[in-house]
């Protein structure tokens, strides 16, 4: 069956420099190259969903500046539905800096722009259908989209931040890290809502009120760049859940969509289409 997703979130620029190792504070390295990839939370799953079979729309807020088009042309040439993805004449598109070294781990580091600056009152009144969020957005702006959603919604708690009580109250389904699952502790799992657990190369865990429902584990690969994975990972899941799969066929289906997307560089280049993923699943 046809999925349709709207997702309401970030639309950075990505600046990827790859070195052998990953810098310790004050340090520089050098001899890394240089690589420029459409990025950001809400442009990654919006096109992860894509490549998945969803159709999908992006609510989203760019720069008037030459890194639009440069960050949007991935979804645009895919056939993302941009209509409500707005320029901002008063700031930049965001950027993210982001280094990796030879095993794949990465650190990023974000400057917002146009996202941070994305209010509530410029989110549409109604949103049809399944709805995925990040935190990229202002707090407050994800909390309106997510009242104004009429059907499944997912938040990816991601980066950890505190949010309005509503956030966890609405979701249909959190998915968090390790990291951010010990951000949110106990508020987690009093959610009403399924909760996904990542745990990168161990697999993942989808809890409802604190027990285990189904776990899972990625194929074995071997990772380039985890850049994009988590974010392919929500939206695998969502796809897999509005599909009517198991708990467990869902959560398969995202892990190896996830494990997959870590085998090439870059987030958005490296997001696989279904076949991909029906293929490394089995």
């Amino acid at each position: 069956m046809s999925v349709r997703i709207t997702v309401a979130g970030s639309v950075n620029l990505d600046l990827v420099a790859t070195a052998e190792r990953l810098p310790s504070p004050g340090e520089t390295v050098t001899g890394a190259t240089l690589a420029r990839h459409p990025g950001g939370k809400g442009g990654n799953q919006a096109l992860a969903a894509r490549r998945l079979g969803a159709e999908v729309a992006l609510i989203a807020r760019v720069g008037a500046d030459a890194m639009a088009g440069e960050a949007l042309a991935l979804l645009r040439a895919e056939g993302v539905d941009l209509s409500a993805c707005v320029a901002d004449p008063d700031q930049p598109t965001g950027v993210a800096l982001i280094a990796v070294d030879a095993r794949g781990e990465n650190q990023i580091l974000v400057a917002p722009g146009a996202n941070a600056a994305f209010a509530p009152d410029h989110l549409p009144t109604a949103i049809d259908g399944a709805l995925i969020c990040q935190l990229e957005l202002p707090p407050e702006t994800v909390a309106r989209a997510m009242t104004a959603a009429s059907g499944f919604v997912c938040v990816n708690l991601a980066p950890a931040r505190e949010v309005p009580p509503e956030v966890l109250q609405r979701a249909d389904l959190i998915v968090v890290n390790e990291g951010e699952a010990a951000f949110y502790g106990a508020k987690l799992h009093a959610a009403p809502g399924l909760v996904a657990v990542t745990w990168g190369a161990k697999g993942a865990g989808l809890y409802r009120g604190g027990v285990l429902l189904a776990d899972a584990k990625p194929p074995k690969v071997d990772a380039v760049d985890t850049t994009g994975a988590g974010d392919t990972f929500v939206a695998a899941l969502v796809i897999a859940l509005l599909e009517g799969q198991s708990h467990a066929d869902a959560l398969a289906f995202a892990c190896a969509a996830g494990a997959l997307t870590a085998t090439r560089a870059g987030a958005q280049p490296s997001l696989p289409n279904r076949a991909e993923v029906d293929r490394i699943g089995r």
